[in-house]
């Protein structure tokens, strides 16, 4: 089964659900680079590479929440006055 990903799926979500993915976003990118930057400091191969995975999952994780952004369009207000 082949599915187009250019299709606009039709999500439409509030500024304030748009505002909260986007810390959400920046919070993880901020988490991946501290974490990566702790690399160095690790002694265990182990350890390194559970870090790592660490770091891999943080940013597909914002990958997959920015991508989930693109395709979204903000939900228009409902009328203040009934059609």
């Amino acid at each position: 089964m082949i599915v187009d990903c250019t299709v606009n799926s039709g999500y439409e979500i509030s500024p304030r659900f748009r505002k909260s993915i986007e810390e959400r976003i920046a919070r993880l990118e901020r988490d991946a680079a501290s974490d990566e930057a702790q690399i160095t400091e690790l002694e265990d191969v182990d350890h390194i590479h559970r870090h790592m995975r660490l770091v891999v999952a943080q940013r597909t994780e914002a990958l997959r929440m920015r991508l989930f952004l693109d395709r979204a369009r903000p939900r228009l207000p409902r009328p203040l006055i009934e059609l």
